[in-house]
Order: structure tokens, then C-alpha cells, then sequence
């Protein structure tokens, strides 16, 4: 009786892949936060019994933490990109940083939206609170290394990195504002180039 119960359960294996379920609990997380990240909620989703779901996470906290470790290692793989993605002229780099950087407000709306909300938990997770200061750092880094190119001086960079920073989260917030005007992402574009790139000149 025993192996044939295992061969059964076996054959009940789900099509779905981890990345599915991973998939459908970001949309979760875009459409009301972590808190609407529910097991039963999503099985219901994806069309399945809430016994697929065993098959890839052991529990909802395996879920949520897989779905925030996936979410770093795309974030790494855009920072490494980025910073690979170097050539004779340094403006012209940090101009299509902005370019990406914005990118979250625009085709790339939902990552910003479950970026904010994970920023929320991470309130309130110690674990999530401690990833996001890694990510910031290197993200820091980033910034900072692509100005020391431009400017040729760590400390102008660093600050010019923190500047840059604060107007990339600014920008994303008002372009994420549904009454937010088509034009506003070149008008944004245009100012953050002109100030804080184009008018840097080389120690």
C-alpha cells in the first residue's frame, strides 16, 4: 500500500514551476503589500490545490523569503550590469543610469511598487530591514563610482551619489502618481542631467 500511495502522489506532482508560484505572490505583493501574500489566496489564482504549493516552499515564511532573496538577485545582477556597462565618456554613463534608475516608474511601475512594499516590511522585519541597507549600499556604491569617473573626486562623488540617490526615489514616487503627466519622466530627465551630471566638471 505504501508505494503505491508514494507512486499517486508522485503522479499529482503540480506542472507548476517554483517561479510561477513566486511569480503570482509578487503580483500579490504589487496589488496590496506582503500582507495580501496568502497561500490558499494564491493557489486559488493559479488554479491548483493549496497541496501544489508543498511541492516547492515548505511554508508561507519559506514563500515570502524566497520571494524577497529573488527579488535581491535580480537587483544584484542590474547593479553588476550597470556597472560593467562603461565607456569613454562618463556623462553619457550616468546619463543612462538615470535612464534605468527612472525605468521603475515607467515599463518597470510594478518592481517599484513591490520595492515600497517591501521597504514597509522591512519596518518591521529586522532580516528585510538589514537586506535593504545592503542593497542601498551597493546601489550607493554604483552611484558613487560612476561620479568619481566624472568628477575625479571621492568626496564630490559621494555626495553627488547621495544627491543622485534622493532625487531617483523622489522621481519614482511622483512618476508612480496615476495623475502624473506624460511628459513628466523627460521633464525629471532633463533637470537631473543638466544639475547633477551635465554640470559637473573634473577635478
Amino acid at each position: 500500500m505504501k508505494p503505491a500511495n508514494k507512486t499517486r502522489k508522485r503522479s499529482e506532482a503540480p506542472r507548476l514551476t517554483r517561479d510561477d508560484w513566486l511569480d503570482a505572490a509578487f503580483q500579490a505583493v504589487v496589488d496590496g503589500g506582503f500582507d495580501k501574500v496568502r497561500v490558499l489566496v494564491i493557489a486559488q489564482t493559479l488554479g491548483v490545490t493549496r497541496g501544489s504549493f508543498y511541492w516547492h516552499f515548505t511554508d508561507h515564511a519559506d514563500l515570502v523569503n524566497s520571494l524577497v532573496a529573488r527579488w535581491r538577485e535580480r537587483e544584484v545582477e542590474l547593479d553588476r550590469a550597470l556597472q560593467l556597462d562603461a565607456t569613454e565618456d562618463p556623462r553619457a554613463d550616468l546619463e543612462h543610469l538615470l535612464e534605468a534608475a527612472l525605468a521603475h516608474a515607467g515599463t518597470d511601475l510594478e518592481n517599484m511598487r513591490f520595492e515600497l512594499a517591501l521597504r514597509g516590511l522591512g519596518r518591521r522585519d529586522p532580516a528585510v530591514a538589514k537586506l535593504l541597507v545592503e542593497v542601498d549600499a551597493a546601489r550607493m556604491a554604483l552611484f558613487e563610482s560612476k561620479f568619481q569617473r566624472l568628477t575625479g573626486d571621492p568626496k564630490t562623488a559621494a555626495e553627488l551619489a547621495v544627491l543622485f540617490y534622493l532625487v531617483i526615489v523622489g522621481s519614482n514616487q511622483a512618476l508612480s502618481r496615476p495623475s502624473s503627466p506624460p511628459q513628466a519622466k523627460e521633464y525629471l530627465k532633463v533637470i537631473i542631467t543638466r544639475f547633477l551630471i551635465r554640470g559637473q566638471a573634473k577635478a
